[in-house]
C-alpha cells in the first residue's frame, strides 16, 4: 500500500532530533536512526506500488529527505544515497518500462535491503579495475565516500576495464556488501555529516559474473543512463542541504527574538532570508526538471545549475545564520555550527562549481559538453 513518506519524515523528527548531537560528536554512523527508517518503511518508499513498494515519487522523497535533514543531516544525506540508487531503477521502471530492473527493486521491498553509492568513486571517469576472466571480471577497487557503508546490503558501483579495441570501458554492476572479498574501512572523520558513516569500501578480487553487468560504457564520457542519474538523484541529494539551511535559519532566527531589534539584526535577518529563498526556489526547480521525465544533457544542465545554486545559497545562509545569532552560536548546544559544518558538504557533489560552470557554458554556447563532468 502507499506511505505517506512526509508524515513519516514528521513522525521520525523527535528521535532524529535528539539523537543527533551524539552521533556527531562521537563520528557515530547513524545506524540506530536506520532501524527506525526501515521500521517506517521508508527503505522501500520509492518502490513502485506494483512491485511492492511505498509507490513515493521523486518530490515526495525530496520533500521526506528535507523533513529528516532539518533534524539530522547525517541521517538524512546517508539515506538519500540508498534513495536515489532506488528511484534510478524506478524510474527507469516507470517511464522506459525496462524489466532488467525488477528483480533488484521487489528485492529492496521485499527484503528491506539498503542500496548503498559512491560518489566519490563512481562519476562519468569510473575507478577501480576489471580484469576480464572466463566467465566475467575480477574487481579490485577503493570506493571513496560510501555513505551508510555498515548498513549495506549491495553496492551499486563499477570499475576499468580495456576492452579489445584498447579503450577503457567502465561496467556497472552490485556488489553484495557480505562478501569475503568486500570490507569497510573505517576512516570516516571528516568536518560535518559525521554521522554518514561514510566510509571507503575495498574490493579485493570479487568476481563478477558476465550475467551481474547491468551495461558498460566509454569511461570518461556521459552516457544516457548517467544522463537519468544526474537528473534524478540530485533533487533528492541537495533536498537534504536545504533542509540543513532552514534549520540553521530558524535555530539563528530563534536567538536573535531574544536581543534587541537593530538595524544590523534586521539587516542579517532579511539577507538570511533572501538568500534561503533562493535556493528554495532553486531546489523547487530541479524538483519541476526531474518531473518532466525526460534526461538529456538539457535536464542535466537544469538540475546541476540548480545544485549549485542550493549550494551557494545554502552556505550563505548558514553563514548569515552564525552571523546573526552571534556568539552563541559558537556553542555546540545551539545546533548551529553543526548545520554549518554539514553544509558544508554541498561543495563536493558532482558538478563541483567548476566543472558545473564549465557545462553551462559549453551549452550556452552550442558546444560538446560529453567529456564535462
Amino acid at each position: 500500500m502507499p506511505i505517506d513518506v512526509v508524515a513519516a519524515a514528521h513522525d521520525l523528527v523527535p528521535a532524529l532530533s535528539e539523537r543527533a548531537r551524539q552521533f556527531d560528536e562521537g563520528d557515530i554512523f547513524v545506524a540506530d536512526n536506520y532501524a527506525l527508517l526501515k521500521k517506517a518503511g521508508l527503505a522501500s518508499a520509492g518502490v513502485p506500488l506494483e512491485l511492492g513498494g511505498g509507490g513515493a515519487d521523486i518530490a515526495e522523497l525530496a520533500e521526506m529527505l528535507r523533513i529528516m535533514a532539518r533534524a539530522c543531516g547525517s541521517t538524512a544525506l546517508a539515506f538519500a544515497m540508498h534513495t536515489h540508487q532506488v528511484a534510478i531503477p524506478a524510474w527507469r521502471w516507470r517511464h522506459q518500462k525496462v524489466a532488467a530492473v525488477e528483480p533488484l527493486l521487489k528485492r529492496v521491498a521485499a527484503e528491506n535491503l539498503i542500496l548503498l553509492s559512491s560518489g566519490g568513486s563512481d562519476w562519468i571517469g569510473g575507478s577501480g579495475k576489471a580484469e576480464k576472466v572466463e566467465g566475467g571480471y575480477r574487481i579490485t577497487a577503493r570506493k571513496v565516500f560510501t555513505s551508510g557503508a555498515a548498513a549495506g546490503d549491495i553496492l551499486m558501483t563499477g570499475a576499468i576495464t580495456c576492452a579489445e579495441d584498447g579503450s577503457e570501458k567502465v561496467i556497472h554492476f552490485g556488489v553484495p556488501m557480505r562478501a569475503p572479498e568486500v570490507s569497510v574501512m573505517d576512516n570516516w572523520r571528516t568536518l560535518g555529516m559525521r554521522g554518514t558513516g561514510s566510509n571507503d569500501v575495498v574490493i579485493e578480487g570479487l568476481f563478477i559474473p558476465d550475467a551481474s553487468v547491468a551495461f558498460s560504457r566509454a569511461a570518461g564520457h556521459w552516457h544516457p543512463v548517467f544522463q537519468i542519474i544526474a537528473t534524478v538523484a540530485f533533487p533528492l541529494i541537495y533536498a537534504v542541504y536545504l533542509g540543513v539551511a532552514e534549520s540553521a535559519r530558524d535555530i539563528a532566527l530563534e536567538i536573535a527574538k531574544k536581543k534587541p531589534t537593530s538595524e544590523t539584526v534586521l539587516n542579517l535577518a532579511g539577507r538570511m532570508d533572501t538568500a534561503l529563498r533562493a535556493a528554495q526556489m532553486a531546489h523547487r526547480a530541479m524538483i519541476e526538471e526531474v518531473g518532466r521525465n525526460s534526461p538529456s544533457a538539457e535536464s542535466v544542465n537544469e538540475v546541476m545549475i540548480g545544485r549549485s545554486l542550493v549550494a551557494s545559497h545554502g552556505l550563505e545562509v548558514v553563514e548569515l545564520a552564525m552571523e546573526l545569532a552571534g556568539g552563541s552560536s559558537f556553542y555546540r548546544d545551539k545546533g548551529l555550527e553543526r548545520r554549518f559544518r554539514d553544509m558544508q558538504a554541498a561543495r563536493f557533489h558532482p558538478l563541483q562549481a567548476g566543472p558545473q560552470a564549465q557545462y553551462a557554458g559549453a551549452m550556452a554556447l552550442g558546444l560538446p559538453i560529453d567529456t564535462i563532468f
